[in-house]
């Protein structure tokens, strides 16, 4: 066989083997970003609940103002942030820990819990919540794959010509877990 046919097929094979690592880190990336998406209509979601289980806790909780006031701000302050997974994350948390503080102080007003619509929004806060988490774990396994092949030995040396960086991880807590709240929220 002609060595220039051998070095044209290994100069073929090499460059379908990069293209293929290209577009996994492609992959990758847009992974990441639909997940994020998804991430966002789920926080979008439990942001439209917010306002409604204020007004219904308003109405059987006066004594509840100064929370929920900073619960709505909170909320305000969540959907202003789109910044980095990170900067949200620490956004959410607050939100997170104040509307815990909230349900734990609902116990307190057995009419409230009573409450027919109180009921049907919290079990929409929690659906929403599970979502919220679906969607989280989903992102975080896209960004570890993607963070794997941007550090990864050959992917690396085409991620780092491309242009792909590695992504953050997004963490915030789940509303379910009722650890104990503090109370001056």
């Amino acid at each position: 066989m002609d060595p220039a046919i051998i070095v044209a097929i290994v100069a073929l094979a090499l460059l379908l083997f990069v293209f293929g690592m290209y577009n996994r880190l492609v992959r990758a990336r847009n992974h990441c970003t639909e997940a994020w998406h998804n991430i966002d209509t789920e926080l979008k979601r439990r942001y439209d609940l917010i306002p409604n289980l204020v007004n219904c806790v308003k109405g059987y909780a006066s004594y509840e103002r100064a929370l929920l006031e900073k619960i709505t701000a909170l909320r305000q302050e969540c959907v202003a942030n789109n910044g980095s997974p990170e900067s949200q994350a620490a956004s959410e948390n607050k939100l997170v820990r104040a509307l815990s503080a909230l349900l734990v102080r609902v116990e307190n007003y057995p009419n409230l819990k009573a409450s027919q619509n109180y009921l049907q929004l919290q079990e929409e806060l929690v659906n929403t919540e599970d979502r919220i988490q679906a969607a989280r774990r989903f992102y975080n396994g896209n960004v570890r794959e993607n963070n794997n092949l941007v550090e990864m030995f050959p992917t690396n040396l085409i991620a780092s010509i491309g242009g792909f960086t590695r992504r953050e991880f997004f963490e915030i807590a789940d509303l379910r877990e009722r650890s104990v709240p503090d109370a001056s929220v």
